[in-house]
């Protein structure tokens, strides 16, 4: 689902549209773009391509099995109804997907990645979980079970999961009736609000509803201004740490508590609930939203030109990636995204000004080296090239540079 076609070949307009909304909220001295946020957020998008690129998990197998042998055949390949009913049963399978996994917390592990940025902007779409295919494959079985055909769900789940991406904005207010039918700008701030008065609410992904058959839609008040990000702040750029401290969380709460009981219910229990006793050895504070602050720690402007220059790299190598899988085999592509998830890693604990982050990047750097003098790394790809080159910048910059460029502002 997520690995179709169709979201590979919008990447490139996802990046136009953020720029034009970056663009558009400069010069009308409403920008909500942050440096640091932008490129945490970017980053898990880009890791979260590469788990589908491996095939991780079983929707394949599983999805593949329905289809052939528990089929029921209600729709025909031929008719165009099948597209509308396709659609629409596709986010009443996406909401109850989607609003699980606020209720459950081995499911909210998961998603709660993309609701970790604290900032609403376009780059918050791309700000997606990598470990998704353990589960989300469950909540799709009925319409293949029903004889949706494999090409038609695949496009109707790129078209839903398309849509989705430009309701993350702050710069459009209310689109009048619209809001009572589908999922817009302000109905999908509230969904990623932590206000008490808003939380846990509009889980469609195109309509708006199903949250009002079953309860669960709120409106955007215009006194009450949504604050973003989770009520338990992550206050990291990390990506790993992104997508594994709920799973973390859950694995210490589970082994701690002396409950036989608590051990399995921590996995099942509501996102809030922990046990008694771990929840006293392990106190977990929430954000106090009449004073709350960003999680934004300061930085040169030499490490900001770092990052964002690594970012770009990063990006490249992503998409390069994907468009040469065909040349690589399977081991060479779980390489790759092996060392495109640690360089990504590296350049958002820059972002953050983690200890020795630099002297960290640089014996990366030499790891990466090895890798491709002794052709563990294929040196004839071009993924690979574009590593190597990259590990000279970093030689260049953190050896070379920013010793001169410290030597420079010290003695002037």
């Amino acid at each position: 689902m997520d690995s179709s076609i169709y979201i590979t070949y919008a990447v490139p307009v996802f990046f136009l549209m953020i720029g034009m909304e970056l663009v558009f909220g400069l010069i009308a001295g409403k920008n909500n773009y942050r440096l640091n946020d932008s490129i945490a957020a970017i980053s898990l998008g880009l890791i979260s391509r590469l788990p589908p690129l491996l095939n991780l998990g079983l929707q394949g197998i599983v999805w593949t099995y329905v289809a052939k042998n528990l089929n029921l055949q209600l729709l025909s390949k031929e008719s165009w109804i099948t597209w509308i009913v396709a659609f629409l049963l596709y986010d009443l399978c996406y909401y109850w997907m989607h609003r699980m996994s606020h209720e459950i917390k081995f499911l909210w592990a998961s998603h709660v990645v993309h609701h970790q940025g604290e900032e609403f902007n376009l780059s918050t779409a791309l700000r997606q979980t990598s470990t998704g295919w353990l589960w989300k494959f469950i909540f799709y079985i009925p319409l293949f079970a029903i004889g949706v055909p494999g090409e038609v769900f695949f496009t109707v789940a790129a078209m839903n999961l398309l849509y989705q991406f430009w309701v993350h904005t702050e710069h459009i207010k209310t689109l009048g009736f619209l809001e009572k039918i589908f999922i817009t700008p302000s109905n999908h701030r509230v969904h990623h609000a932590q206000n008490a008065e808003y939380i846990d609410a509009n889980y469609g992904g195109v309509f708006i509803l199903w949250d009002r058959i079953f309860g669960t839609y709120i409106p955007e008040r215009d006194n009450l201004k949504p604050i973003y990000g989770t009520v338990k702040p992550l206050k990291s750029w990390n990506p790993i740490w992104s997508n594994f401290e709920i799973y973390y969380q859950m694995i210490r709460d589970s082994f701690y508590t002396k409950s036989y009981k608590d051990k399995i219910k921590v996995w099942f229990s509501d996102t809030r609930w922990r046990p008694e006793d771990v929840s006293l050895k392990f106190p977990t504070s929430s954000n106090d939203l009449s004073a709350f602050e960003k999680y934004n720690p300061q930085v040169n402007s030499t490490s900001k030109i770092f990052s964002t220059i690594q970012f770009v790299i990063n990006s490249i190598i992503s998409t390069v990636i994907i468009f040469t899988i065909d040349d690589q085999s399977y081991v060479q592509t779980a390489l790759l995204a092996i060392t495109l998830i640690v360089s990504t890693t590296l350049v958002n604990l820059v972002l953050e000004n983690a200890k020795k982050c630099y002297q960290i990047e640089l014996g990366w750097t030499a790891v990466v080296l090895t890798l491709i003098f002794f052709e563990v790394l294929n040196p004839n790809l071009l993924v690979t090239q574009i590593f190597f080159y990259q590990s000279v910048f970093n030689i260049f910059y953190i050896a070379i540079f920013m010793p001169l460029n410290k030597r420079f502002l010290i003695t002037n």
